[in-house]
């Protein structure tokens, strides 16, 4: 059978099983309403299912359903918040960003009154919700979001953590859309710095950073600097071709188009040659 073939298969299977537990469940809350938790877990693993099978529609149906069922009963805080997680998310990622909103606030609220380790998925949520408000241009409240989570997951992770330098970055391309870029050129200067301790100097997320730092130097006429940062990206990716050819076309395209701006012409077609040949071989 052919592999595709097969994962749908499996797919298929996985969700008939997750109905048939969607069924049995059903009927005991008809027999004993106090199964309910039951049943709303069953049917967050049902849309779940639907879910990874490319399925929205029929994710939705079923994240509603189950926070119909849970409405008005005295659920374990962290069935709620699950099923608010899932459809919040789903909502956001096929682009419903404005339905997605309350299911995450909603979420974000079960997530922290639970405490402990929900804490950072609070956090990741409300990094999420900080990127919808960003895309909807209300910047004010993405930046309340994007510094509430940087606040739990520094206390939870330390500074010194990926998930802390990523929002950083996100903090930075806030700040470059509202039109600061001096206060972008911080939080990337943070973010770099961690993820250069983290990962390591080579790391392609290091390569982004210093992709993303240039930008702000640019805005700031910092050409110079500018061109240190670029150069040393695309130097690290280089290392990592063909993996990462697409980030290093992606980042060379963006400074060749700043060397153009700053009328380093000669410096843009060598480059262009050079991105040409090595993009060529691979």
């Amino acid at each position: 059978m052919p592999e595709n073939s097969f994962s749908a298969a499996t797919a298929d299977s996985v969700i008939q099983a997750a109905y048939e537990a969607v069924e049995v469940q059903r009927e005991a809350v008809k027999e004993f309403p106090g199964k309910a938790p039951g049943l709303v877990r069953a049917l967050q693993a049902l849309g779940d299912a639907q879910r990874d099978a490319g399925d929205n529609a029929a994710a939705e149906s079923s994240y509603r359903e189950a926070l119909e069922a849970g409405k008005d009963l005295e659920l374990p805080a962290d069935v709620m918040a699950n099923v608010r997680t899932s459809l919040a998310t789903l909502l956001d990622f096929t682009g419903r960003e404005a339905e997605s909103l309350s299911y995450y606030e909603e979420a974000i609220s079960n997530h922290e009154a639970l405490g402990g380790d929900n804490l950072e998925v609070a956090a990741q949520l409300r990094n999420n919700l900080a990127m919808t408000y960003k895309c909807m241009d209300k910047f004010a409240l993405a930046e309340q979001h994007y510094l509430r989570a940087l606040e739990t997951l520094e206390n939870k992770r330390g500074r010194s953590s990926e998930s802390v330098a990523c929002v950083f970055n996100n903090l930075g391309s806030l700040y470059y859309a509202a039109g600061f870029p001096d206060q972008a050129k911080e939080m990337f200067e943070d973010g770099l710095q961690i993820r250069i301790e983290v990962l390591g100097e080579n790391h392609r997320d290091v390569a982004q950073s210093l992709c993303n730092l240039a930008t702000a130097c640019h805005e700031l006429r910092d050409n110079s600097a500018a061109q240190q940062h670029f150069e040393k990206s695309l130097g690290i990716l280089e290392q990592q071709l063909p993996y990462e050819a697409r980030s290093y076309e992606t980042i060379g395209t963006d400074y060749i188009a700043m060397l153009e701006i700053i009328g380093e012409d000669a410096k843009a077609d060598a480059l262009k040659r050079r991105m040409e040949k090595l993009l060529s071989a691979v």
